[in-house]
Parts: structure tokens; C-alpha cells; sequence
């Protein structure tokens, strides 16, 4: 529980910066498109981000597999999803493109063990 909310704290302050190296320091260096891509990683870790401080905070009145591993699914899935992202972004080697949605999938099963804890549990 605590490493979770700990790992969103952390996603979170680095969402932020991030988003504001994508936008300050990345202007004029990348194109559009390259900016767009960057800019959907931000947005997808900061989503996650607030997901992973729900699942630890309900892990503070629940204790469920689920939760856990939900958890561990959305910060999986900021590494490997907003991970391949930004790599690609920067570099254009298309295999980090490509290994992307399996970041996509780790945040879906994520969302539905989510669905099943509060199903359960609330």
C-alpha cells in the first residue's frame, strides 16, 4: 500500500515534469507529431498516476488481491505505455512503438481488477 502511493507520488511529480520538459525544452527540437506523441505519454502517466493513489488509498480500508494487483498493472503500464512513448518520441526507433500496447493492455487489466475490487468490496 505504501510503496504504491509512494510510486504515484513519485509518477506524479515526474508526469509534471515531464510535461514541462516536452513543452519548454523539447520546443523547436521535435516535430509536431513528435510533441503530440510525447505529450499523450504525460497524459496517460498523470491518468494512471491519480489511479495508482486510488487503488493505495483503498488499500488503506481494503486488502484485496486485486487492488494489488491493479496497482502494480497501472505502474507497469507508465513504464512500458508513457516508457515506450517517450523514447519514441525522442528517437523514432520504431520497436519502442511497437512494444507500446502492451503497456495499453497492462492499464486495461489494471481498470478491471479495479471494477472488480469496488464491485466486491464498496
Amino acid at each position: 500500500m505504501k510503496i504504491l502511493l509512494l510510486a504515484g507520488v513519485i509518477n506524479g511529480f515526474l508526469a509534471v515534469a515531464l510535461g514541462a520538459f516536452g513543452a519548454h525544452g523539447l520546443e523547436g527540437k521535435l516535430t509536431e507529431k513528435q510533441l503530440d506523441t510525447w505529450g499523450k505519454a504525460v497524459d496517460y502517466q498523470m491518468f494512471h498516476t491519480a489511479a495508482i493513489l486510488a487503488v493505495g488509498l483503498l488499500m488503506t480500508k481494503f486488502q484485496a488481491a486485486s487492488l494489488t494487483w491493479a496497482g502494480w498493472l497501472f505502474l507497469a503500464g507508465i513504464i512500458i505505455f508513457s516508457g515506450s512513448l517517450y523514447i519514441y518520441s525522442t528517437t523514432a526507433i520504431r520497436t519502442f512503438a511497437m512494444i507500446t500496447p502492451i503497456g495499453g493492455v497492462c492499464f486495461l487489466i489494471g481498470w478491471v481488477l479495479l471494477g472488480t475490487a469496488i464491485v466486491k468490496y464498496l
